[in-house]
């Protein structure tokens, strides 16, 4: 069963991160993460989000990112279906992020 999954712009994102609204977890490989983040996010690579617990707290959003954001929305999907009901993916991802909000941040 495909879930279709919300998906959040980089503009959104750093509203919400400013606004302590959301959860950021970052679904990429370990490499990935030391080269560039996101500050803030949380390091849960992909291959883990099947059963790992995620980090929910006072009814806040989950937003889900990988490099363009195609791992990030099948990682989103697979919440959906565990259960997690408030779930976004990053359009574009942290390249499309470091784009348009922080061009601080490496691209690859």
């Amino acid at each position: 069963m495909e879930t279709t999954v919300q998906q959040i712009t980089p503009a959104e994102l750093k509203i919400r991160m400013t606004n302590d609204q959301i959860i950021l977890l970052d679904v990429r490989d370990y490499n990935e993460w030391i080269f560039c983040r996101i500050t803030g996010a949380e390091l849960i690579p992909l291959h883990k989000i099947y059963n790992v617990r995620i980090p929910v707290e006072d009814n806040k959003e989950i937003v889900l990112y990988c490099h363009t954001g195609h791992r990030s929305y099948f990682a989103a999907q697979v919440l959906q279906q565990r259960g997690f009901q408030k779930v976004f993916n990053l359009l574009g991802g942290i390249d499309a992020y470091a784009q348009e909000v922080d061009p601080s941040i490496p691209r690859y």
